[in-house]
């Protein structure tokens, strides 16, 4: 039995969780998620628990089972309390604003560098070079933040760029000035 599977998802009041045929339809006070599923999965509504369950022990199906309960369970957190992940820019004159939907950065390029925010995704620029990436989509708040950080990767020598608030940047020592 796969480990993850087995755990009971909780649903937390006023979280609501729709079984469908091969959707599974979360809605609570922060939105609305819906997820296809594959049929060798079947899931049970036990108490204020959905138990999620498999047909075979074939090596796809058990990983389908560990990996629709952990979405499911994405979804639930989602919509109750949602996910966020927070980026600091670093470096002289590094920094980030958010005008409507677009986050506009000076990364030390040329030019400006505007970002479209997407619909279902909230982005807060804070002082002191924070930004708050949060939404209800574990996957496309994650897959936000990663863009956001790609455009400048901090480098190991001074640590200037856009890291993880909990990312730690192996620092290097450099050129050492032999004379």
């Amino acid at each position: 039995m796969s480990r993850l599977g087995k755990i009971p998802v909780k649903v937390p009041v006023g979280v609501k969780v729709i079984l469908g045929k091969d959707e599974i339809i979360v809605e609570g006070p922060k939105g609305k998620l819906t997820q296809k599923y594959n049929p060798v999965i079947s899931f049970e509504e036990k108490g204020g628990e959905i138990i999620v369950s498999r047909v075979s022990d074939e090596k796809q199906v058990k990983a389908f089972h560990g990996l629709y309960r952990n979405l499911l369970n994405n979804m639930v957190t989602g919509v109750s309390s949602g996910f966020s992940k927070t980026l600091i820019v670093t470096g002289v004159g590094y920094r980030a604003e958010v005008q409507g939907k677009l986050l506009t950065m000076s990364l030390g390029y040329s030019n400006d560098v505007y970002v479209a925010i997407p619909d279902d995704v909230t982005v807060v620029s804070e002082q002191g070079g924070k930004i708050t990436v949060s939404g209800i989509d574990k996957q496309r708040v994650g897959e936000f933040a990663a863009q956001v950080r790609k455009l400048r990767a901090p480098e190991p020598y001074k640590g200037k760029g856009i890291r993880y608030d909990n990312e730690i940047i192996r620092r290097k020592v450099g050129k050492s000035g032999v004379k």
